[in-house]
């Protein structure tokens, strides 16, 4: 194994690190409102659920130089409120683009031709795009030097059509295609699936015969 010592590393260096080996991760696309009204869209890959008891989703993003804010953690801390988005396949190209460096009062919805919706619980709209949003209000903010650590609780959720069964509360995972983010500038999609036969220890492509655990939870 190659040893590294991480006390002897700079800030750029344990971010590449970590970046690159923690992977994949999911993508959180978050809208928030600026305060002149204008929509904000923004990918964020230092991203997860934290609990469901209270329903928690744990945001990390960069601080700018000279004690600047990113415009998505100027919103949240002013407003504390923000919608988490999960991004598919059809949708990453604009997902990315929400990325780039756009004026505070120009809308990546509208850069992006990306279209927003009311929410029903928080003032940010959803993405009408989005397989999934997540609505939620600021429940507590961790800080450090170089990050704000965003946990949000979940007020409401939306869903496209068909892929959750409402009667019994399972995720049609058969017909859900997230992107994850990999190293670098990479991206990864989740079709090559498998399951794990515990009774035989081995693993089993996904596809064909009978439903797993990994079709339906």
């Amino acid at each position: 194994m190659t040893e590294i010592d991480f006390a002897g590393l700079d800030s750029h260096a344990r971010y590449k690190l970590m970046a690159s080996l923690i992977v994949p991760r999911p993508i959180a696309l978050v809208t928030t409102l600026g305060e002149d009204g204008t929509v904000n869209a923004a990918p964020f890959s230092m991203f997860n659920m934290m609990g469901e008891d209270p329903p928690v989703v744990m945001l990390s993003i960069n601080k700018l130089l000279a004690g600047a804010r990113k415009d998505t953690a100027a919103h949240i801390l002013r407003a504390r409120e923000f919608v988490v988005h999960i991004t598919d396949e059809a949708m990453a190209a604009a997902m990315h683009r929400c990325g780039d460096r756009l004026p505070v009062d120009q809308s990546e919805l509208d850069y992006t031709g990306l279209t927003a919706v009311p929410s029903r619980s928080v003032a940010p709209p959803r993405i009408v795009q989005a397989p999934v949003a997540f609505e939620c209000v600021l429940h507590e903010t961790l800080e450090t030097e170089s990050r704000y650590v965003f946990i949000g609780r979940v007020q409401w959720l939306a869903v496209r059509d068909g892929l959750v069964d409402t009667e019994r509360w399972r995720v049609r995972l058969q017909d859900f295609f997230p992107v994850g983010r990999f190293g670098a500038s990479f991206y990864v999609n989740c079709r090559d699936r498998f399951a794990i036969e515990a009774q035989e220890g081995r693993a089993a492509p996904r596809g064909g015969g009978a439903s797993t655990a990994i079709d339906e939870m």
